[in-house]
């Protein structure tokens, strides 16, 4: 014990046993978890390509630095999945569950029905289709009830639109129970006003979250923040002398004269100009909370994922005419153009620079985020999802991950036709309700636009597929759509929407390329 004491009286021992301390204070620290969520943000819609072996997977007039660093300092993730339709992504996000499990499938508004969607608008249609949960289930379990226990204090910032209070779902600090309409700040004005300061509110929910990161760090807190921003959603808004700066580049300047419009005259939602300045606008906020990361002294313990809500089509990459689209479909279907989004991981223990191939999918990162957290993913009940933390570690994923099988349900009516898509490997198979008798089957691996349906040559493998799609739809519950008793050919023909669902319906064989495509 003298001894002991006399150790303890030393200045120096005292200072070690401090630095001791501090190190092993440091190494229980809680890492902090930051998601950048963008709306409507295709695949193909960075200059970080996605796929390195194609070079139409990434828009190279576009200027977003900060997001090629986040690249450069992370992992890409060039198979990465979200869903159909914004809302059916963020609920998955949310709670970990796919969208057949969940029931939440599409935004449908105000519906008449149960089960079936019975509006007067679908009763010529081939099929009755079904309604949509229309909220968070009350039991379900979301990314702030699984990190609470474990520390953690969570926030949402920005577009929520799942319908329910982000109050409720646990979080601490959140905007509300918001749509798109917060984020079209000046609603349909053909022009951007000369003094537009906070584009998509991406300025004011920058600062929002910034605020929040101070105050968990000056408590000493490990934190969830999620900044779902508004951009890159429709009705474009950007800095004006961002847009000026786009406007005077010689590609756009050359889109206006093939398009026969002028500069100052081209409607805002048509202009190239505008959608590449939001862009760029929303690269320097990703820019803004990455600095802050690093002079809170955090970054060695953050984990930052960019990710995108759901796939687009966007007719900016015209202004490139040799860029083509590389996927088919866009938003509201479950073609790759529709559901497969970038992704950029970066945060401590996750190699820089780095590829993954795997598939992955949005109801995966609420078990990544317990497991970053500390906690035990496997615990965690009635989810779709896996946690990636050990593959984004350097890991190798084996065959059963490689080769596990993505569920995406669209059981309705509007852009779309319902239909189901399930994702094993490289293998996909699509199934239209209105059309059992076209099966249909993708190689992607070397059909990444979908042009060639494969079943017919490999039927045992559709057939595998398919089965489990519908295995899995009966085991969770998906609501399924049923024959319209009352479906008249003539009266369908006439819906504004007729042209695209035949355009974007089933095929056999070999579809024809689209414009933009070629």
């Amino acid at each position: 014990m003298p001894l002991r004491a006399g150790i303890l009286k030393s200045p120096l021992a005292l200072s070690l046993l401090l630095l001791l301390a501090m190190v092993s204070l440091r190494a229980e620290t809680k890492p902090n978890i930051v998601m950048i969520y963008i709306d409507d943000w295709a695949w193909n819609g960075s200059p970080v390509p996605m796929d390195d072996a194609m070079k139409n997977s990434f828009m190279p007039i576009l200027e977003m630095p900060n997001v090629e660093k986040l690249a450069r300092q992370g992992t890409k993730f060039t198979n990465a999945y979200g869903a159909h339709q914004c809302a059916p992504a963020r609920a998955s996000v949310q709670t970990g569950q796919s969208g057949p499990r969940s029931g939440y499938t599409l935004v449908l508004g105000k519906t008449k029905g149960d089960y079936y969607d019975e509006r007067a608008d679908y009763q010529h249609f081939p099929l009755v289709p079904t309604i949509s949960d229309s909220s968070l289930d009350a039991d379900a379990v979301t990314i702030p009830d699984a990190l609470k226990p474990l520390g953690y204090a969570s926030a949402h910032i920005g577009k929520w639109h799942v319908y329910s209070d982000p109050g409720d779902a646990g979080y601490v600090l959140h905007d509300g129970d918001t749509n798109n309409n917060p984020g079209n700040t000046i609603g349909k004005d053909r022009r951007m006003p000369d003094d537009m300061g906070d584009p998509k509110l991406m300025f004011s929910m920058t600062d929002k979250a910034i605020g929040f990161m101070e105050q968990q760090v000056e408590k000493d807190t490990p934190f969830y923040l999620q900044i779902s921003h508004y951009a890159m959603h429709e009705g474009p808004e950007c800095l004006p002398q961002t847009r000026e700066k786009y406007a005077k580049h010689p590609l756009v300047q050359a889109y206006y004269q093939r398009e026969g419009k002028a500069s100052d005259t081209v409607a805002r939602k048509q202009d190239p100009a505008v959608w590449l300045g939001m862009g760029e606008n929303l690269d320097g906020r990703i820019g803004a909370v990455l600095d802050k990361i690093e002079s809170l002294g955090i970054a060695e313990n953050t984990y930052v994922v960019m990710v995108a809500d759901n796939g687009y089509r966007h007719h900016a990459l015209h202004v490139t005419p040799e860029m083509t689209q590389p996927h088919h479909g866009h938003k509201w279907w479950s073609w790759q153009g529709g559901i497969r989004v970038p992704m950029i991981v970066k945060g401590p223990g996750i190699k820089a620079g780095a590829v993954f191939e795997g598939n992955v999918v949005n109801y995966d990162f609420l078990p990544t985020f317990v497991d970053w957290a500390g906690g035990d993913p496997d615990a965690l009940q009635n989810i779709d999802g896996v946690s990636l933390a050990t593959y984004m570690s350097g890991v190798k994923p084996d065959d059963a991950f490689l080769n596990r099988y993505l569920y995406f349900h669209v059981p309705h009516y509007r852009q779309e036709v319902p239909h189901s898509a399930i994702v094993s490997g490289d293998k996909k198979v699509m199934h239209f309700y209105a059309s059992p008798d076209i099966p249909m089957l993708f190689d992607l691996s070397d059909d990444p636009g979908e042009v060639r349906n494969i079943a017919r040559q490999h039927p045992q493998v559709h057939e595998r597929l398919y089965a489990e799609m519908m295995r899995y739809f009966k085991q969770v519950g998906a609501r399924i759509p049923k024959r319209n008793p009352n479906y008249d050919p003539a009266e369908y023909q006439k819906h504004k929407d007729y042209p695209e669902h035949v355009m974007w319906g089933p095929f056999e064989g070999d579809r024809p390329l689209e414009e933009d495509e070629i």
